[in-house]
This record gives C-alpha cells, structure tokens and sequence, in this order.
C-alpha cells in the first residue's frame, strides 16, 4: 500500500469529526437554505450523504449496499431521527475505510465496472471534509479540520480532481492562489469558490 492510502486512512475518524458536530447544529428552519453546491439546499445535502454513505463504506468492505432508490433525487431520508443515522453513517464510513486493506486493489460501488480501491477511499475522505465545508458554510459556521488532515485530503483531491469532473461530481476548478490555506486549494480543485456565502 503507498504510504499516502495508509495516511489517508489514518485520517478519515478527524475528517469526519467536524461534519458530525455540525450536523447537530442543524435548524430544521434552514434546511432550505442553500449551499455552495448550486444544485444542493442543506435537506439536499443531507440527503445525499445519507444516499450515499453506507455505499462508500460497503464499498470499502467489497460488500454490496444497493442504494435506497434509482436516484438520491427520488427518496427523502432526512426524517426521523436523522442526525444520529448521519452519523452512524460517518462512523461506518471511517471503520470501512480505517482498515488499511480496504484501499488495496479494486472495490465497486455499483456500476459494472471496478473501481481501483484508493481512488474511492480517496473520495470517501475527501466527501466528508469538503461536505463539511459546505454544510458549515450554508449555516453560517466555519467548520475548521487540522493543518494534517488537509494536506492529506487535499492530496486526495488532487489525484482525482480530473476524473471527478469527467464523472460531472466535480464542476471546472476555481483559480486559488498557491499560498492559500489548503482548504482553499482543494475546494478550488472540486469547482467550489473558497469565498462563497449564502
């Protein structure tokens, strides 16, 4: 394994940490309100981390979990007792993709052709700090991971960045100054501006 995979999966339980505060923070009243992904208001954010999260820790298994519907835009799983099945969903994400042999050789998450295993722990890892951002961001709150974790995950970024908007789940990068934080950089590399407010 690179020694990057190991790092990465070292890192994803503080990646996620933020996200999960922040989702307990969550006003029913603003789950309209919008977020720096154009097509996302925070109930669909939710929604889609709640879509698609036990696919990325079945896949970091080699298990298969269907998704709950053809499409996220077609089921609402932001009722009941939401933020705990969110974040019942990170902790699944971080145990999947903590173990080490889980980002070796290639893993599916539905489609019927295999994916290299980095690659998805890659986006599994990148989803929960960029998600975080943007979740912190449409409430109003700065959501902050340390300076280790961003390095990792902006490495991550970086390596699929391309193939992440060839798949249209990256939009064209933003321009972000070299000497920017590293947050800065890596949502520029997913289409994000660094700057946005609601």
């Amino acid at each position: 394994m690179p020694p990057t995979d190991l790092v990465a999966a070292s890192v994803l339980p503080a990646a996620g940490a933020p996200i999960s505060a922040l989702i307990r923070a969550v006003d029913p009243a603003r789950l309209d309100a919008q977020t720096p992904c154009a097509d996302y208001a925070v109930r669909d954010l939710l929604n889609h981390l709640l879509f698609w999260g036990p696919v990325l820790a079945a896949a970091g298994r080699r298990e298969t979990a269907p998704p709950p519907a053809e499409s996220e835009a077609d089921v609402d799983l932001v009722v009941g007792d939401w933020p705990a099945s969110l974040t019942a969903v990170f902790a699944d994400v971080a145990e999947a993709w903590g173990d080490v042999e889980a980002w070796e050789g290639t893993t599916s998450m539905g489609g019927p052709e295999p994916l290299p295993a980095a690659m998805v722990g890659g986006m599994a890892v990148g989803e929960l700090v960029v998600h975080g951002w943007d979740l912190g961001r449409a409430l109003g709150l700065e959501p902050t991971w340390e300076p280790g974790v961003l390095a990792v995950v902006h490495a991550e970024v970086a390596a699929t960045a391309g193939i992440g908007r060839e798949m249209g789940v990256y939009g064209a990068a933003v321009p972000v100054p070299e000497e920017a934080p590293a947050l800065d950089r890596l949502l520029g590399l997913t289409g994000r501006d660094p700057h946005w407010t609601p």
